[in-house]
């Protein structure tokens, strides 16, 4: 098995100029906020799919987090790929709660936990 990428030379030959290596840059950068807009994408569908599993919904609960926020694209376009809940895997509290943590969602994250304790209190009534 041969490991020779001839694409890697070309790169080399790019990094050589100064243009070669803003263009190398761009990409780069362009591919860091790709994979970052999809990984962002996955939180919203773990959100949307957590509050469905819940009986929640997802753009009311955003809504109070958020209400500055007329509508949030990405939040509709991502409804369309959630399934029902009796399709769907348990996605558990602290699992959500994380992932909102890691993406720096603590307002939404505030609304998810007082959804959170409602659940809880209603279960002890």
């Amino acid at each position: 098995m041969n490991d020779y990428d001839e694409n890697r030379d070309v790169d080399y030959e790019r990094y050589d100029s100064a243009e070669g290596r803003r263009e190398i840059e761009k990409e780069t950068q362009e591919k860091i906020v790709q994979v970052y807009r999809q990984e962002e994408d996955m939180m919203i569908l773990v959100y949307a799919q957590w509050c469905i599993n819940n009986d929640l919904d997802p753009v009311e609960l955003y809504g109070r987090a958020y209400p500055e926020q007329i509508a949030n694209e990405r939040l509709a376009r991502v409804m369309e790929l959630t399934v029902s809940k009796e399709e769907a895997g348990d996605i558990t509290d602290d699992t959500l709660l994380g992932v909102l943590t890691m993406f720096g969602n603590e307002d939404l994250g505030m609304v998810v936990s007082e959804a959170i304790e409602q659940r809880e209190r209603d279960k002890r009534k």
